[in-house]
């Protein structure tokens, strides 16, 4: 397995890891957004609390030029040190 399909299939994981566990507030709903061709991920609240509209992205990360970008970590648990747990010995560019 080269590289590049390796960081897809730890971040692919980790993705759908996160978008497990639903928010304890309100009506909403947690989304993986997986567009492997591009190289970028995401997860997303979707939803209501209340009369508010939630809508907003916990997890985003891009891989560009064979490397991994945390572009937005909004978890209690730590993106980068996940994606080292899982294996990925790459150089984590936040």
């Amino acid at each position: 397995m080269d590289k590049l399909t390796r960081y897809r299939e730890i971040i692919r994981q980790l993705i759908f890891e996160y978008a497990g566990h639903k928010p304890a507030n309100g009506q909403i709903d947690t989304e993986a957004v997986i567009d492997s061709e591009r190289n970028h991920y995401e997860v997303v609240h979707v939803g209501w609390d209340g009369v508010r509209r939630v809508h907003g992205s916990i997890v985003h990360i891009n891989i560009i030029n064979n490397k991994v970008w945390i572009q937005y970590d909004g978890t209690s648990e730590p993106v980068a040190e996940a994606l080292l747990a899982a294996g990925s010995r790459t150089k984590i560019l936040l």
